[in-house]
């Protein structure tokens, strides 16, 4: 799988209420070279979901063998299947408004077990990179007297305290636990560790891969997302994105669900460039 770095910054605090319909205009280019024809696997368009609505948005994959759309995990976005040799050209642009619920966090209660709801519990379970139940432990030892989102809260200051953002630290192999023994990595490692430790907490937790306009130097984002008070919310260890700032791509159990390019062949990188700005009216 072909993912890219990921950024970290310092944390940030925002308002509670719905946020006043923030526009992201949103540019990528991508250009990847492959030895022979081989079956691509793109996910990097901005969700049409209720709390984002897509204004406008084009994608141009030049020539390719096939192009079929499929839905994306938890039908959030489409995945795009693609058959491509040589060299894969991809320019996507679009204006997204946000349209979302913002809350304090750390006051909603957690959803007990036998009352979630079926498709959230997939996201109580350990996956590839978020090895959840190897936390337990650590999580009751930590955070034994907090509870539902005042835990969230305190995981998410936590990771953000304790972890230090360093370039080239993890590879795609490196899972929750290996980020959670060196204390650092990039913002898919913090997404993972933030993650894994809601999990082992009794607390739906996924990942999720977004645009935000204060990732810098600007590139693909990830993040958490917590399932409390029946309603899923955003989680962001690394501060660099705002909750009410930021486009959905995808969501899934980790970063292996939600790869903006997977590639079932030999391929490498020739060009990459994310653009994610505010729109000021």
């Amino acid at each position: 799988q072909i993912r890219p770095p990921f950024r970290v910054a310092t944390a940030q605090i925002q308002p509670t209420g719905v946020v006043p319909f923030m526009k992201l205009d949103i540019e990528v280019a991508l250009e990847y070279g492959f030895d022979y024809p081989t079956d691509l696997l793109l996910q990097i368009e901005a969700a049409a979901i209720p709390e984002q609505i897509v204004i406008r948005a084009h994608i141009d994959v030049g020539e390719t063998e096939h192009f079929a759309r499929v839905p994306a995990q938890d039908m959030i976005g489409d995945r795009i299947w693609l058959r491509s040799g040589g060299t894969l050209k991809v320019a996507y642009t679009s204006r997204i408004q946000i349209d979302r619920f913002l809350t304090d966090i750390s006051v909603l209660p957690m959803v007990p077990p036998a009352e979630l709801p079926g498709e959230t519990v997939q996201y109580m379970l350990d996956s590839a990179y978020c090895p959840a139940t190897k936390f337990m432990p650590f999580v009751q030892a930590e955070f034994g007297d907090l509870v539902g989102g005042a835990r969230v809260a305190a995981i998410r200051d936590w990771v953000a305290e304790k972890f230090s953002y360093i370039p080239g630290s993890s590879t795609f192999s490196t899972n929750a636990l290996d980020s959670f023994v060196m204390r650092q990595g990039v913002c898919r490692d913090y997404a993972h560790v933030v993650v894994s430790l809601c999990r082992a907490s009794t607390i739906p937790a996924r990942f999720v891969s977004v645009y935000a306009p204060d990732v810098a130097p600007q590139d693909f984002h990830a993040v958490a997302e917590v399932f409390l008070d029946g309603a899923w919310h955003l989680v962001d260890a690394t501060g660099m994105a705002k909750e009410g700032e930021m486009a959905k791509i995808g969501v899934g159990r980790d970063a292996a669900d939600v790869s903006f390019l997977t590639a079932y062949g030999p391929g490498h990188m020739i060009s990459q460039s994310v653009s994610v700005a505010r729109v000021s009216s």
